[in-house]
């Protein structure tokens, strides 16, 4: 999986991210949960576009390679590529950790599974 470099910035209700290796491939969000989803979601979009012109994208640049100008934060957003497969996986968790799922899921008003791929994807993007 690659993780490319990006620059966070903006305040509360309005926040983006862009990707100093892809021109014009940006992302908004209202809280920086939000734009980071959104720029994980536009990341997969540009790799979808590439492989359709037979382009792949560019190798994403060292993190210490990156200017960050004031004001912008340095993340990295992972590239996940969503097959659109399901695949059955059968997990043996802490009691604790999947009450705690289950929980989560529900106040967020998802499914356990839906949770869980949210989840994956969030510690992704923190690079967990």
């Amino acid at each position: 999986m690659n993780r490319y470099p990006a620059l966070l910035d903006g305040e509360t209700g309005a926040y983006g991210v862009v990707f100093p290796d892809l021109d014009g491939i940006v992302a908004m969000g209202g809280t920086i949960d939000e734009a980071m989803l959104n720029a994980e979601e536009a990341l997969r979009d540009a790799a979808i576009e590439a492989e359709k012109d037979g382009t792949p994208l560019p190798a994403p640049s060292a993190p210490e390679a990156v200017a960050v100008p004031a004001g912008a934060t340095l993340v990295s957003v992972p590239l996940i590529r969503l097959s659109g497969k399901a695949v059955r996986a059968n997990l043996t968790l802490d009691e604790d950790v999947l009450a705690f799922i289950d929980a989560e899921s529900k106040r967020r008003g998802m499914t356990r599974t839906s949770y869980v791929n949210w989840m994956t994807r969030r510690v992704a993007q923190l690079g967990g």
